[in-house]
């Protein structure tokens, strides 16, 4: 992405910003396309947050579907402008070799597109937290970790391998963000659900309690809407609408997230002698995530194979962390955003074609690889320990345990997601003979039900 980057700064400055037409040339007609193309990426990023929406919601209890739709909508809404003021400027800005010194709030940035398209890359970033904690964390102590997570610790990770740090100086290679998207935000997601704690139930002793999501359906149209979604995430990170490259980038993208579902499918029927549905449904989000660092650098078998890899290592990644490490995570996230994120970045280091070891290229490519994943999970780890840390000293990170059980669409905003579902059960509790009646004798029940339940509201 980085050679990218200046060859569109380039580009930019013969394009004119005045009102009058200027000449059509060649480079005009390229650059036009080249902004087209990655102006749809990035509204297709923008929609993955639909995606993650639905994974999150579909992954947990019906109880805290508000809560969990809320954090996602405020997260693309104050991580675009964080980034705006600030995130930008440390991401893109003018090097020292750490973080960037310039351009906050886009003071003397032409290129207008390349911003937005990394703004909805950051707050992807941040949002893969919010499934992590889910049904326990205050949305307010939420809130503030997205802030910094976008305005200063996802940007320094960007800075160092795509805005011209340190680690891109070694020759790190993260076309599309394997560690710099994903690492990041997992390893944000681990260290707070470490300070978090578990939920209510979950463990007991050593036993593990299964929680299951109130709705898979709604969990597989969001992995649906992120593979779709994952095509502009891969192939707009080519910046460019190269006919040679672009197609190769969404044909690996597409060959690896199958490979990590038919994986992912296969080896928990040979591990629990079942196929699991949820993480099989993960299994295409691993091969993702895993494939998203040398989506351009690999071959498709090499894609395949980056795939196979991924879905395994997910089903042992989510045990590991959910039995052994007892990490509370709702949906995955960990497990897919971040072993299959380290893996990804690591299988460069042996697929890519031109300098990976499975290609003769030698060791050196995966010694890079490992600095850089390792500097990644070393700063974001401290970075996030020490806000997570102050915000649970001064006011508390978790809600009550009233609140919990409750749930936190009730608790937090007085209000539920489902309110004919729970009208209905409300009302067969009155027993057989209310609801074997007339349609408009049950629609009639339904009605004092409803009210009843509001005047309760009220006095409570």
């Amino acid at each position: 992405m980085k050679k990218k980057i200046l060859s569109i700064t380039a580009l930019g400055s013969l394009v004119t910003t005045s009102a009058y037409a200027a000449p059509v040339t060649a480079e005009s007609v390229q650059f036009s396309l080249d902004t087209m193309w990655v102006m749809i990426a990035a509204i297709l990023v923008f929609f993955m947050h639909a995606g993650f929406a639905m994974v999150e919601s579909g992954f947990t209890r019906a109880k805290n579907t508000l809560n969990i739709l809320l954090k996602n909508i405020l997260t693309i809404s104050i991580g675009s402008v964080l980034y705006f003021l600030v995130g930008y400027g440390i991401m893109f800005g003018s090097s020292n070799g750490f973080f960037g010194t310039t351009g906050f709030a886009l003071s003397g940035v032409e290129d207008v597109g390349f911003f937005l398209f990394q703004a909805v890359f950051a707050a992807t970033c941040a949002t893969i937290i919010s499934g992590a904690v889910a049904e326990r964390m205050k949305l307010s102590s939420y809130l503030i970790l997205t802030v910094l997570m976008t305005g200063a610790i996802y940007p320094v990770v960007g800075h160092w391998v795509w805005g011209g740090g340190w680690i891109s100086e070694l020759g790190f290679v993260d076309f599309a963000g394997s560690t710099v998207v994903h690492l990041t935000g997992a390893v944000g997601a681990f260290v707070a659900v470490a300070f978090l704690g578990a939920r209510i139930g979950k463990y007991e002793g050593k036993k593990v309690n299964a929680i299951p999501g109130h709705n898979i359906p709604i969990g597989a149209l969001g992995v649906f809407i992120l593979w779709f979604g994952w095509f502009g995430f891969n192939g707009g990170s080519s910046l460019a609408a190269d006919p040679t490259l672009v197609p190769i980038v969404i044909s690996t993208t597409l060959l690896s997230a199958s490979g990590g579902v038919i994986a992912s499918a296969l080896y928990t029927k040979i591990r629990f002698k079942q196929i699991d549905p949820s993480i099989t449904l993960n299994g295409a989000l691993g091969g993702l995530v895993g494939i998203t660092a040398g989506t351009a650098n690999v071959s498709l078998i090499g894609a395949v194979v980056i795939g196979l890899v991924a879905g395994v290592i997910l089903v042992e990644g989510i045990r590991f962390i959910d039995v052994v490490a007892k990490k509370d995570d709702p949906v995955g996230a960990i497990a897919v955003h971040g072993i299959c994120g380290i893996w990804g970045t690591l299988a460069v280091g042996l697929f890519d074609t031109a300098n990976g070891l499975f290609y003769g290229g030698g060791a050196a490519l995966l010694g890079v690889q490992s600095i850089g994943v390792g500097a990644v999970i070393l700063w974001t780890g401290l970075a996030v320990s020490a806000v997570v840390f102050i915000l649970k000293s001064t006011g508390g990170i978790r809600v009550s345990r009233e609140e919990e059980i409750t749930g936190l669409d009730y608790a937090e905003h007085g209000s539920n997601a489902y309110e004919l579902k729970e009208s209905l059960v409300s009302s067969s509790s009155t027993g057989n003979s209310a609801m074997s009646g007339s349609l408009v004798e049950r629609l009639d029940q339904l009605g004092k039900s409803a009210k009843k339940k509001k005047v309760y509201k009220e006095s409570v």
